[in-house]
């Protein structure tokens, strides 16, 4: 290898060094996936903590519900091996390895929001002397409403009874510290926490069994919201034994927008007698077709069910499920944690006059995401993240001051961060 190769090789900023840490990285899965175009070239892509792009499979299984449909209508119900009444149990398996799970405890229905509330059925049932939900304060808004409305419908006030967790470390993030005094503080009070796995503006992730044994020593129940982090994160959910927990799956999942969303609950409730609103779904399989006036529910988490699933809504996860058993967590990690170091190492080493990285710098306290503040306030950021759009890098944009940089290791590149830090120090310096 010439000395300028090797110096090269040595510049993070060379094309050289991007394609090096390609070629050493686990292998990207970017062949199997539609990327978007920016004046007919591929985009640098990194919103798929917001929408995961398509995989090229996706279109199969949705034509073989459609064609199915066309063909056999209400027969497809009960034909084939995709038939659509036990269509939900084909992803219930790659879903649970995904999560850490057992099979039994994990079901796709609903949407995210929507399962919240029927988990908050059965595991939010407040008293005067517990009334309380702790969470983190600026949670995605859907979560606080979701949580101050299930507080207000129970007759409690959200002033004194939604307690709101206050960032303790700069840039907006939570120590485990906190975390634990303010559960022991209020334990006496808490019914319930709900935490995010992953803080969806800062980026920072959370450790779920940690802050499940934490609740549960004080006599609370605790449930988690994955968007963030399922499909971004390794996941042991039945070791780390929270009583639920709910995601979507459009985002680094990758099913599609309004895609169907994914439910856990813990084995230890798959026969419990807590209350839970009912459908017809949820039924005993063995039974449902009775029509019978008293509802018996499915052990585990499908007897959380309400209807029948989507199907149209359920096919695209089946090619994106796949695409994760094939690679594994473990090496998507693996892929992540490169991607994103770095990332970080040219914001670091070329950028420290323009972006400030808000999520936490160990790889133990993040996923794929850096939330990176533009230095000059909001202005300067929409500015920046308007050039970087026209030229085909697209992030995220988080008010007031806040761009979303996450490059999902199924599809993105080196080469993808290199492009975004190219076109930040094109931008600073055509100022």
């Amino acid at each position: 290898m010439t000395d300028v190769t090797t110096q090269a090789h040595a510049d993070p900023f060379s094309d050289a060094h991007a394609a090096h840490l390609d070629a050493v990285a686990p292998r990207s899965r970017r062949a199997d996936f539609l990327i978007p175009h920016h004046e007919g070239r591929e985009m640098a892509y990194f919103v798929g903590n917001s929408l995961g792009l398509q995989p090229r499979g996706a279109r199969a299984h949705v034509d073989e519900v459609l064609d199915k449909w066309a063909v056999e209508a209400v027969e497809g119900h009960f034909t084939g091996q995709a038939q659509w009444m036990t269509y939900h149990e084909l992803v219930r398996d790659p879903l649970a390895r995904l999560v850490g799970a057992l099979p039994s405890e994990v079901v796709a229905m609903n949407s995210l929001t929507a399962n919240l509330h029927f988990m908050m059925v059965s595991f939010y049932q407040p008293t005067a002397e517990r009334p309380a939900i702790l969470m983190e304060a600026g949670a995605f808004p859907s979560d606080r409403y979701a949580l101050e409305s299930q507080v207000r419908f129970h007759g409690f006030d959200p002033a004194t009874d939604l307690i709101e967790l206050q960032p303790d470390e700069a840039d907006g993030t939570f120590s485990m510290e906190a975390i634990a005094r303010a559960i022991a503080e209020h334990g006496p009070r808490l019914a319930l926490v709900v935490w995010p796995g992953v803080q969806y503006r800062t980026g920072q992730a959370f450790d779920l069994a940690e802050i499940t044994r934490l609740a549960h020593a004080q006599g609370a129940l605790c449930g988690f919201d994955l968007a963030h982090a399922v499909g971004n994160l390794p996941l042991q959910l039945h070791d780390a034994g929270p009583d639920f927990a709910v995601w979507c799956h459009y985002k680094y999942l990758n099913s599609g927008p309004g895609a169907v969303a994914g439910c856990f609950v813990h084995e230890r409730h798959a026969h419990t007698q807590r209350p839970r609103f009912a459908g017809w779904w949820g039924h005993d399989a063995s039974t449902r077709f009775r029509m019978g006036p008293d509802f018996v529910p499915t052990p585990g988490a499908d007897g959380w069910q309400l209807s029948n699933p989507p199907i149209l809504g359920v096919a695209p996860l089946r090619a994106s499920l796949a695409l994760f058993d094939e690679v594994g967590m473990p090496t998507l990690r693996a892929r992540s944690e490169s991607l994103t170091g770095y990332l970080e190492t040219l914001i670091r080493q070329r950028l420290p006059d323009v972006l400030q990285i808000v999520t936490p710098t160990e790889p133990a306290r993040r996923g794929c995401q850096l939330s990176i503040r533009v230095v000059g306030g909001r202005p300067q950021g929409r500015a920046l993240f308007d050039y970087l759009a026209a030229n085909g890098v697209l992030g995220d944009w988080r008010e007031p001051d806040v761009i979303r940089i996450s490059p999902a290791p199924l599809y993105n590149t080196h080469a993808d961060v290199l492009r975004f830090a190219r076109t930040v120090e094109a931008w600073r310096d055509a100022r």
